[in-house]
Protein backbone atom coordinates (compact mmCIF):
# COMPACT_ATOMS: atom_id res chain seq x y z
CA UNK A 1 0.00 0.00 0.00
CA UNK A 2 1.09 3.77 -0.84
CA UNK A 3 1.14 6.45 2.10
CA UNK A 4 -0.11 5.38 5.25
CA UNK A 5 -2.54 2.33 3.87
CA UNK A 6 -2.32 -0.15 6.39
CA UNK A 7 -0.81 -3.83 4.75
CA UNK A 8 -1.50 -6.80 6.26
CA UNK A 9 1.82 -7.46 8.16
CA UNK A 10 0.52 -4.25 10.46
CA UNK A 11 -2.82 -6.04 11.78
CA UNK A 12 -2.19 -8.41 14.47
CA UNK A 13 -5.64 -10.74 16.10
CA UNK A 14 -6.45 -11.95 19.24
CA UNK A 15 -9.28 -14.60 18.51
CA UNK A 16 -11.84 -15.51 21.08
CA UNK A 17 -10.10 -18.28 22.88
CA UNK A 18 -11.14 -21.86 22.79
CA UNK A 19 -10.31 -24.55 24.96
CA UNK A 20 -7.84 -25.99 22.50
CA UNK A 21 -5.60 -22.95 22.40
CA UNK A 22 -5.28 -22.77 26.43
CA UNK A 23 -4.51 -26.01 26.37
CA UNK A 24 -1.11 -25.29 24.35
CA UNK A 25 2.01 -26.78 25.80
CA UNK A 26 5.18 -24.35 25.84
CA UNK A 27 6.39 -21.05 27.95
CA UNK A 28 4.64 -17.81 28.12
CA UNK A 29 7.54 -16.41 25.86
CA UNK A 30 7.91 -18.83 23.24
CA UNK A 31 3.95 -18.30 22.90
CA UNK A 32 4.70 -14.52 22.82
CA UNK A 33 7.76 -14.70 20.15
CA UNK A 34 5.99 -17.12 17.89
CA UNK A 35 3.93 -13.69 17.01
CA UNK A 36 7.11 -12.62 15.34
CA UNK A 37 7.45 -15.84 12.99
CA UNK A 38 6.10 -14.39 10.09
CA UNK A 39 9.05 -11.46 10.36
CA UNK A 40 11.44 -13.95 11.12
CA UNK A 41 11.17 -15.90 7.70
CA UNK A 42 13.69 -18.53 6.96
CA UNK A 43 16.29 -17.33 10.20
CA UNK A 44 16.51 -19.91 12.70
CA UNK A 45 16.15 -18.00 15.82
CA UNK A 46 14.87 -15.17 16.87
CA UNK A 47 16.93 -11.24 16.69
CA UNK A 48 17.80 -9.69 19.11
CA UNK A 49 14.85 -6.71 17.93
CA UNK A 50 12.36 -9.08 17.99
CA UNK A 51 13.46 -10.47 21.40
CA UNK A 52 13.07 -6.90 22.88
CA UNK A 53 9.90 -6.16 21.35
CA UNK A 54 8.31 -9.12 22.90
CA UNK A 55 10.09 -7.92 26.69
CA UNK A 56 8.40 -4.66 25.96
CA UNK A 57 5.04 -5.80 25.54
CA UNK A 58 5.24 -8.41 28.35
CA UNK A 59 6.23 -5.72 30.37
CA UNK A 60 3.10 -3.32 29.07
CA UNK A 61 0.77 -6.08 30.02
CA UNK A 62 2.48 -7.07 33.01
CA UNK A 63 3.67 -10.75 32.13
CA UNK A 64 7.42 -10.51 33.25
CA UNK A 65 6.78 -12.37 35.99
CA UNK A 66 5.39 -15.42 34.13
CA UNK A 67 7.74 -15.24 31.08
CA UNK A 68 9.11 -19.19 32.43
CA UNK A 69 5.65 -20.49 33.39
CA UNK A 70 3.58 -22.75 30.42
CA UNK A 71 0.82 -21.09 29.13
CA UNK A 72 -1.81 -23.76 30.33
CA UNK A 73 -1.03 -23.26 33.53
CA UNK A 74 -1.82 -19.30 33.84
CA UNK A 75 -5.30 -18.04 34.62
CA UNK A 76 -7.37 -17.28 31.94
CA UNK A 77 -7.21 -13.36 32.52
CA UNK A 78 -3.45 -13.78 31.81
CA UNK A 79 -3.51 -16.75 28.84
CA UNK A 80 -5.87 -13.48 27.05
CA UNK A 81 -3.07 -11.03 28.33
CA UNK A 82 -0.17 -13.32 26.69
CA UNK A 83 -2.20 -13.85 23.45
CA UNK A 84 -2.40 -10.22 23.04
CA UNK A 85 1.51 -9.73 23.31
CA UNK A 86 1.51 -12.62 20.57
CA UNK A 87 -0.89 -10.69 18.94
CA UNK A 88 1.54 -7.01 19.27
CA UNK A 89 4.56 -8.49 18.37
CA UNK A 90 3.18 -9.76 14.56
CA UNK A 91 1.76 -6.49 14.05
CA UNK A 92 1.70 -3.39 16.17
CA UNK A 93 -0.44 -0.82 13.83
CA UNK A 94 -3.61 -2.25 14.59
CA UNK A 95 -4.93 -5.43 16.30
CA UNK A 96 -8.71 -7.03 15.54
CA UNK A 97 -9.80 -8.24 19.02
CA UNK A 98 -12.71 -10.77 19.18
CA UNK A 99 -14.70 -10.97 22.64
CA UNK A 100 -12.10 -10.13 24.67
CA UNK A 101 -13.41 -10.77 28.01
CA UNK A 102 -14.87 -13.81 26.73
CA UNK A 103 -14.79 -16.79 29.62
CA UNK A 104 -12.80 -14.05 32.03
CA UNK A 105 -14.24 -13.41 35.42
CA UNK A 106 -14.97 -9.51 36.36
CA UNK A 107 -11.38 -8.77 38.00
CA UNK A 108 -9.88 -10.41 34.59
CA UNK A 109 -12.04 -8.41 32.17
CA UNK A 110 -11.35 -4.95 33.58
CA UNK A 111 -7.68 -6.38 33.82
CA UNK A 112 -8.17 -6.64 30.04
CA UNK A 113 -10.26 -3.73 29.03
CA UNK A 114 -7.60 -1.74 30.50
CA UNK A 115 -4.06 -3.34 28.58
CA UNK A 116 -6.41 -2.33 25.31
CA UNK A 117 -7.02 0.89 26.95
CA UNK A 118 -3.68 1.85 27.41
CA UNK A 119 -2.18 -0.12 24.03
CA UNK A 120 -4.48 2.71 22.46
CA UNK A 121 -3.45 5.32 23.84
CA UNK A 122 0.30 4.49 23.45
CA UNK A 123 -1.23 5.07 19.99
CA UNK A 124 -2.46 0.85 18.44
CA UNK A 125 -5.59 0.93 17.06
CA UNK A 126 -7.67 -1.33 18.39
CA UNK A 127 -10.96 -2.86 16.33
CA UNK A 128 -13.28 -4.75 18.96
CA UNK A 129 -15.63 -7.08 18.81
CA UNK A 130 -18.05 -7.38 21.36
CA UNK A 131 -21.58 -8.70 22.48
CA UNK A 132 -20.96 -7.07 25.68
CA UNK A 133 -21.78 -3.02 24.14
CA UNK A 134 -22.23 -0.99 27.19
CA UNK A 135 -19.07 -2.50 28.80
CA UNK A 136 -17.15 -2.12 25.81
CA UNK A 137 -18.48 1.07 24.23
CA UNK A 138 -16.93 2.12 28.13
CA UNK A 139 -13.54 1.93 26.29
CA UNK A 140 -13.83 2.65 23.42
CA UNK A 141 -13.90 5.63 21.33
CA UNK A 142 -15.89 4.81 18.76
CA UNK A 143 -18.98 2.38 18.37
CA UNK A 144 -20.63 0.50 15.38
CA UNK A 145 -23.63 -1.49 16.38
CA UNK A 146 -25.12 -3.67 13.79
CA UNK A 147 -28.39 -5.24 13.87
CA UNK A 148 -28.97 -8.24 11.58
CA UNK A 149 -28.93 -6.54 8.10
CA UNK A 150 -28.40 -3.10 9.08
CA UNK A 151 -26.65 -0.73 11.29
CA UNK A 152 -28.45 0.21 14.18
CA UNK A 153 -25.92 2.86 15.14
CA UNK A 154 -22.51 5.04 14.60
CA UNK A 155 -20.68 7.23 16.47
CA UNK A 156 -18.81 8.23 19.29
CA UNK A 157 -18.67 6.69 22.52
CA UNK A 158 -20.41 9.80 24.18
CA UNK A 159 -23.48 9.89 21.72
CA UNK A 160 -23.79 6.17 22.50
CA UNK A 161 -23.30 6.17 26.05
CA UNK A 162 -26.10 9.25 25.89
CA UNK A 163 -28.12 7.50 23.42
CA UNK A 164 -28.78 4.13 25.29
CA UNK A 165 -28.01 5.74 28.98
CA UNK A 166 -24.86 3.86 28.91
CA UNK A 167 -26.36 0.09 28.23
CA UNK A 168 -26.99 -1.60 25.19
Amino acid sequence: MHGDGIKQSDIGYLPQHTEAQMDFPASVLEVVLSGCLNKRGWRPYYSKAEREQADTYMEKLMLTGLVKRSFRELSGGQQRRVLLARALCAAQRLILVDEPAAGLDVKAAEDMYGCLERLNKDGVAIIMVSHDLGKAAGYASHVLQLGEKNVLFYGTAADYAEKTGGVQ
